[in-house]
């Protein structure tokens, strides 16, 4: 399993907004996103995303979305963006 640098980045500024407030719970995030990501490395669950090719995870109790994508030989997932769900993206500007 590895972690795009879009997801990376996206992951770091939904944290950084949190820690503003409060860092104990910007870690709790950090934390529960990192441990969906490393579940679907494990087995990968999800469904299919809205953009072709990839798939979606929600992290469990947090508003957040995992996007990812498995190689071709299903051997490597690569997780591309990590989404807050209050976004309001429409269909053409979904996060590829």
């Amino acid at each position: 399993m590895q972690w795009s640098d879009d997801a990376l980045d996206d992951l770091e500024r939904q944290i950084v907004h949190i820690a503003r407030d409060n860092p104990a719970a910007a870690r709790r995030v950090a934390k529960r996103i990192r441990e969906t990501g490393d579940a679907l490395a494990d087995y990968a669950t999800g469904h299919p995303g809205r953009v072709g090719g990839t798939y979606e995870k929600s992290v469990h109790r947090l508003p957040y979305i995992l996007a990812y994508a498995l190689s071709r030989d299903d051997t490597v997932l690569t997780i591309l963006h990590v989404i807050h769900t209050s976004r309001n993206w429409s269909p053409d500007d979904w996060p590829e």
